[in-house]
């Protein structure tokens, strides 16, 4: 399906008849403007229809203290600006090249086959009514049922897909090269590499497909010898150079971890450089994403002092009840939600050889509440980063594929002076139902920075938690 937001061409010169002909009617449902309050101004030059039903869904949602209120709020103030400009019932051109946004009224009856009065089958009915009228009519929503619907009818129903990625081609962070061998050697005598000796070489991807290359900045090339395939060696682009250095790994366990393998041995090497200030790490579950954060974030905080405090964040994002429902204080509260990191926590600090062995007399909860008590270390749900600024600190924000692209974008901004942000997640398990492997937060922020010198990104291929959770990773 072809991407109903992109910027459609303009003729030199038509008639009013013929543009009006060319334009589309894109008709709104309520979940796009709560995903991206910006999405109204993403159809160019064509007519953004806001069915009645969605101002009255937004009045409802406007209240709330969490996102979505929010994104209601900012919705409702944007169509008010636009009403200073004229009516909405007529339409308010937003843009030089005619864009349009328009309020429509619910229509006098609702679609075939729709029976029921719900503010969905209003929405679609208003499509539909456009669409009897022998305009170009697209009916654009997160919801897939509703989309459903929509085609069920006859409509032209699409997904929201301005912020999509292509899930199937997602940048990995590192490649693979067959090179000679005496490109390997030179890598470690002379401690680095000149892209132009490796770039006339064929690009092999997971599937054995070769390929013309183009290595990124941060990303990390396995070059192997064409004569010996067991020969091999492992470099990374630095930013803003034209060569690659080799990569050994840390010498020392970091916190008491060591690299399992290949994608960790990456995976350490962006988290303990300071001069990347954005990494990403993707990866099915046990691949060891928030394992290798924590422990980097515990080495740069606590043992180097690189850091003032080590932040860790979570989408509160449940399966079944929010987290109002739970009793206790917002501390209280939060340690159900923050639990898979207290368990990590828990492991880093109960016999890792770290340089917290004068408090051995103490249980690894009370390291870790002395730890919070002090300042060091800090938990919170990313309800309350928003209108932050965090200087000089390491931040994790795990679960970060339940983000949207809007809310991704909203917390590295919170990013100050000094502050390392570190975004962990699994696109294949995903519980916020508007977004996908394609739509989410994640994706989208390692495709659209993976080109920026101080941002790197590795994608975690192997289970290393247990050989059961590595057999249910990679069979079901």
């Amino acid at each position: 399906m072809k991407k109903s937001s992109g910027v459609i061409a303009q003729p030199a010169a038509q008639s009013p008849a013929a543009a009006a002909s060319k334009v589309k009617h894109f008709v709104i449902d309520t979940n796009v403007v709560l995903h991206n309050p910006k999405s109204l101004f993403m159809f160019d030059d064509n007519e953004v229809v806001i069915p009645f039903a969605v101002l009255e869904e937004l009045d409802l949602l406007k209240r709330g203290n969490d996102d979505i209120g929010r994104n209601a709020r900012e919705v409702i103030r944007q169509l008010d600006i636009l009403r200073g400009r004229g009516r909405l019932m007529d339409g308010v051109q937003w843009n030089e090249r005619g864009g349009m946004i328009r309020v429509a009224l619910d229509s006098n009856e609702l679609a075939p086959h729709l029976r029921t009065d719900s503010p969905d089958n209003r929405i679609i009915s208003i499509a539909w009514a456009l669409s009897r009228e022998g305009k170009r009519t697209v009916f654009v929503s997160k919801d897939i049922n509703a989309r459903l619907k929509a085609d069920a009818i006859g409509l032209t129903a699409e997904d929201f897909e301005s912020e999509k990625v292509d899930a199937a081609s997602l940048y990995t962070g590192y490649c693979t090269l067959d090179v000679p061998g005496e490109i390997i050697d030179e890598l470690y005598t002379e401690r680095q590499v000149v892209l132009d000796r490796i770039e006339p070489h064929l690009l092999v991807d997971a599937e054995g497909q070769s390929g013309a290359i183009h290595i990124h900045a941060n990303e990390f090339v396995l070059l192997r010898d064409l004569a010996d395939q067991s020969h091999t060696g492992l470099a990374r682009r630095l930013a803003d150079t034209n060569h690659i250095i080799p990569i050994t790994g840390p010498r020392r366990p970091t916190f008491g971890v060591m690299a399992r393998n290949l994608q960790q041995t990456m995976a350490l090497d962006l988290l303990l450089d300071d001069d990347v200030q954005l990494v990403t790490l993707l990866g099915t579950a046990g691949t060891g994403k928030t394992l290798l954060a924590l422990a980097a974030g515990m080495t740069k905080v606590f043992n180097e002092e690189r850091y003032d405090k080590l932040l860790v964040a979570r989408p509160i994002m449940p399966l079944g009840r929010d987290i109002g429902y739970l009793p206790g204080d917002k501390d209280e509260k939060l340690t159900a939600w923050m639990q898979p990191i207290f368990d990590n926590l828990s492991f880093l600090l109960s016999n890792r050889g770290t340089r917290f062995d004068a408090a051995e007399s103490h249980s690894t909860e009370q390291r870790v509440q002395k730890l919070m008590a002090e300042g060091k270390l800090v938990m919170e749900p990313l309800t309350y980063i928003r209108g932050r600024s965090i200087p000089h600190q390491f931040m994790i924000v795990d679960e970060a594929q339940n983000l949207t692209p809007h809310e991704v974008k909203t917390i590295a901004s919170r990013v100050g002076e000094g502050t390392k942000i570190v975004l962990t997640g699994d696109v294949g398990q995903i519980d916020n139902p508007y977004l996908d492997a394609e739509s989410n937060g994640l994706s989208y922020l390692v495709e659209r920075l993976k080109y920026e010198g101080i941002v790197g990104h590795v994608t975690l291929a192997k289970s290393e938690r247990s050989d059961l959770a590595r057999l249910v990773a990679e069979t079901l």
